[in-house]
Parts: structure tokens; sequence; C-alpha cells
């Protein structure tokens, strides 16, 4: 199936998507980066949450090469900021390049180390909330990093967790895989914490069967 997935996304890429950023998939290739950037219909789709939600602060939580940090600065416009968290000063370095290039770097504020070092810096700061959340870093922090979004959003603000599916081996409640176990947990944190009302959505494509939760930050009855 997954020959069959990735040739609906390649018509998708075709009729809707486009091909403005291939050229920064290419450059991450290039720079020896992994190949775990969202897919063009998936960075679509942020930059589409982002901009019907109207989000002019966005905190990305995990970089890479900067693909989806692109898609998420295009939303943001001109007035608008990415704070974007990224632990290897290699991809950070691609990231910026990448930014550069697409006519957007001035929006992305790019802060390299541990995310779980760097947010109470950028706490410490009393930023103003941010309107967007995207984690898509270490996932068996991800439980860490929705506390850290808590903290950081307002009520209406919506939080996105990638790659929660796991081939499907999040319904496995056995597994010892920890990035399975840590998307268990972070489901279920999800599920209990009163501040939150998320669901979690299955995607397939050229990148495998997988999955993303999305929550949205509730207000005081």
């Amino acid at each position: 199936m997954t020959a069959d997935w990735a040739h609906v996304d390649r018509y998708l890429v075709d009729t809707l998507v486009g091909h403005q950023d291939s050229g920064v998939l290419e450059a991450n290739a290039a720079a020896g980066l992994p190949a775990i950037d969202v897919s063009p219909p998936q960075g679509k789709f942020l930059y589409l949450i982002a901009l019907s939600i109207g989000a002019r602060r966005v905190l990305e939580i995990g970089t890479l090469g900067g693909y989806s940090t692109i898609q998420l600065a295009r939303a943001v416009g001109k007035e608008g900021q990415v704070v974007t968290f990224e632990y290897a000063p290699e991809h950070a370095r691609v990231a910026r390049e990448n930014l550069d290039r697409a006519g957007i770097g001035e929006r992305v504020d790019i802060r390299v180390g541990a995310a779980l070092d760097t947010l109470p810096v950028l706490a410490e700061e009393q930023p103003e909330p941010f309107d967007l959340v995207f984690i898509d870093a270490d996932k068996v922090n991800n439980s860490n990093y929705v506390q850290w979004a808590l903290r950081l959003t307002r009520p209406g603000s919506v939080i996105i967790v990638d790659n929660v599916v796991r081939n499907g081996g999040v319904a496995d409640a056995d597994s010892t895989d920890p990035a399975i176990r840590a998307s268990r947990e972070v489901l279920e944190l999800l599920a209990a914490e009163p501040r939150l009302d998320a669901t979690a959505v299955q995607t397939v494509g050229s990148k495998g069967w997988d999955g993303f939760a999305y929550a949205v930050v509730l207000g005081e009855d």
C-alpha cells in the first residue's frame, strides 16, 4: 500500500500543493539531514491550519531543515513570528539558509539546543502567548513539550503533536518501543488534561502510516 499512498501524494502535490518548496527538501538531503520532514501535503495542511486560525505567533519544537517552519512562517504573515527550537546546530544552519532563501527568514527565531533547556529560557522572557504550537521533535519528550505548550499559549490556541500513530503501534498497550509508549502517554495526557480538548487523526502517504494529535486550549467555563 505504501507505493499507492506515495502515488496519491504525488498527485495531490501536483494538483493542490505545488513544487515551490522542493528545493528545501533537496537542500536538506544534500546536507545529509534525515528524511523526516513532514510531507508536502502535510506541510500545506499546517500552513492552512495556521492561516485559518489567524495565527500570528507560532512555536515549533523541532526545526530540522525548516521545511515545516517555512509553511508556518508564510502563514503568520509579515507581522508575525515563528519561534522554533532545534537541537542540532548543523540542522539549524541548514534551516536558516532555507528560510532566508525562501524570503521569510526575518519572521523566524531559531533557538539552538535541547528544547527542555531552552523552553524555560523562553518562558522567562514572558512572551506573548502563542496561537499555535507544532511539536515534532524527540518523541519521548512529547508529554513534556505539551506541558510547556500549555504554559505558553492561551484559550483558543492550537497544539499539534506529530507522529503519534507510529505505523499503528500506538494501539499496542504491550509495546516496549519508547516512541510508541511516548505516543500513548501523550494521548492519555491530552485526554486527561482539563485545559485541553483533543482528537487524533491517522494519515497515510509518502511518509507511511502515521498521524497527529490536535488539541485546543480551553478557556474557563
